[in-house]
């Protein structure tokens, strides 16, 4: 005992001993009974309320433990886990921890009113009754712990994103204080002047912290898709069948859609994937970026998720638990969280006029064949890219196939730009695509792309004209392929016919080569040079309308 707890003393009184346990030097922390028995440093034991433990308990930053698991509930105020989490232990909250008894609950519920109707028709007994619902135990477990595994790792995803910036987490608190939703000093929530100063010094927010934020994030989003039409699509309505086990899906399907509660089910269903998958601030971004409602952007990340095939990438990555480090599994669902991200944004930009499984049908099939030969589409710097990525992710373990298709996320987000440029001009998405890449290369937009994300934004509208300059760019190429493509000659050779096409225009081509050169040798760099870029990109663009 003296060796496990690092005690030096040969006897010590019951309460000491507890408190040296408290204090031990081990993985893991598990608190599954009653009391409290860690506090914030500067909260009293009479404001904790559990006088019983008063001789026991010690502070948040006292704790030596790496992991912190809550299998009981008030076993730490938040003070105390925010404290803890300051000094490096991993901590969610009592709730997070033990979400899994509620998201049971949920199951159990909604499956009971289900089989509860069939019963009641006479189309099954009780005795039948029973018996499925033993039988479906293993598969309800299983979908719970898919949930809470999804919603954790969602959390340091979060967190890492955060510490990227954290003006979107800023600005979702103020949103949800304004309205009434959140009490923030009752949560424990850092005020706005602690916040930006842990913008400046790089911090990003504590997972005791986003615990509190996801639940409102899922909250908040599904109240408003609750009021839409969201649920109603006949696409999206299909989420239903994620709540319940496979044998009622595919023996009571009909009555699945005639649950009385299925609004609330997809409602749920869509909220919990999208906050999962994309973090706890991605429909507050998108609000500020687009000025849509929650209810659109759910819509169009949905298409953005299925377009991508994202399920099945993000599935293949978590296959990998305990094969690859977590560091690289993180590194590549930020990758198509990026994607995604941008995709959303676009189908919100669009207004395409299809229904969502129309848009899906249309976009998914050629972004897979264009992800399929995407080494043979990139050149140049996106090239060097895309395979030193690939590289790094083989080397770490990652499957081939899966490696090659999350290093083409940057590049793969253009598909969709290339795609509709190809039903523009009547052209194929694939021809289309070798002339888009070829003009980035030559003109080096994927390298000034590069610069732009590396601008420093100190506040929203930094960040969303920093967004604004990456679209731009990403429109001007389009703009220029299609030029490109209308070039009348008889040279089929993409490269020969994008070099023709730059020599027509040589004056403009020489002006942006220039203005390149400048941004690479760094005397000059920030926002104003690159408005100033952006609008010789459009003059290069729009030449041959000038003209």
């Amino acid at each position: 005992m003296q060796d496990v707890f690092g005690i030096s003393e040969s006897q010590m009184a019951p309460n000491d001993l507890i408190r040296a346990m408290l204090k031990a030097h081990v993985d893991l922390f598990w608190n599954g009974g009653i009391g409290t028995y860690v506090k914030g440093s500067e909260e009293t034991d009479a404001e904790v309320g559990d006088k019983a433990n008063d001789a026991l308990r010690i502070n948040g930053c006292e704790l030596n433990c790496r992991v912190i698991g809550e299998g009981g509930n008030l076993g730490f105020t938040q003070l105390g886990r925010m404290e803890a989490a300051n000094k490096g232990v991993l901590v969610y909250t009592d709730f997070i921890d033990n979400a899994g008894g509620v998201n049971c609950s949920d199951h159990e519920v909604n499956i009971k009113i289900l089989i509860d109707e069939v019963v009641k028709r006479g189309d099954m007994t009780e005795k039948q009754r029973n018996k499925l619902l033993a039988d479906m135990t293993d598969e309800v477990a299983d979908l719970v712990i898919l949930d809470n595994y999804r919603q954790t790792q969602a959390l340091d995803l979060s967190a890492l994103i955060s510490k990227q910036g954290i003006g979107p987490y800023r600005r979702f608190i103020s949103e949800l204080e304004a309205v009434g939703q959140i009490d923030r000093e009752l949560e424990f929530l850092p005020q706005d002047d602690v916040l930006k100063e842990r913008s400046g010094s790089g911090e990003g927010m504590s997972l005791p912290e986003l615990s509190v934020l996801i639940s409102y994030a899922k909250s908040t989003l599904k109240g408003d898709l609750i009021v839409s039409e969201v649920p109603d699509d006949p696409y999206i309505h299909r989420h239903l069948e994620r709540l319940f086990p496979q044998p009622l899906v595919d023996n009571y399907l009909t009555e699945m859609y005639e649950h009385r509660l299925k609004r609330e089910i997809v409602a749920t269903q869509v909220a919990n994937d999208l906050v999962d998958h994309m973090g706890v601030v991605f429909v507050r971004r998108l609000m500020d970026s687009t000025g849509a409602g929650r209810a659109d952007i759910a819509r169009a990340y949905i298409i953005a998720r299925d377009s991508f095939n994202l399920p099945s990438l993000w599935a293949e990555i978590e296959a990998l638990d305990n094969i690859v480090s977590s560091q690289v599994q993180y590194g590549m669902m930020l990758d198509l969280m990026r994607m995604v991200r941008r995709a959303t944004r676009w189908f919100l930009r669009q207004h395409l006029g299809l229904s969502t499984q129309d848009a899906v049908e249309y976009f998914g099939p050629r972004l897979a064949q264009l992800q399929e030969g995407i080494g043979e589409l990139l050149s140049g710097e996106e090239l060097d890219a895309w395979q030193q990525r690939r590289e790094e992710l083989l080397e770490a373990g990652v499957p081939e196939t899966l490696a090659g298709s999350v290093a083409a996320a940057p590049s793969l987000y253009a598909g969709l730009g290339i795609i509709q440029a190809a039903r523009h001009v009547n052209e194929k998405p694939q021809r289309v695509a070798e002339v888009f890449y070829e003009v980035g290369s030559r003109l080096e937009l994927p390298w000034m792309i590069q610069q732009v994300t590396r601008l420093d934004v100190r506040d929203a509208w930094q960040a969303q004209a920093r967004e604004t300059f990456r679209d731009d760019i990403d429109r001007q190429q389009l703009a220029l392929t299609t030029s490109v493509l209308r070039l009348e000659t008889g040279n089929h050779d993409v490269d020969e016919r994008v070099a023709q096409w730059l020599d027509q225009h040589a004056d403009l081509h020489r002006r942006w080569c220039r203005l390149i050169e400048e941004v690479r040798s760094g005397s000059e760099s920030g926002f104003a040079l690159f408005a100033v870029a952006v609008r010789e990109l459009v003059d290069l663009a729009e030449s041959d309308s000038e003209a």
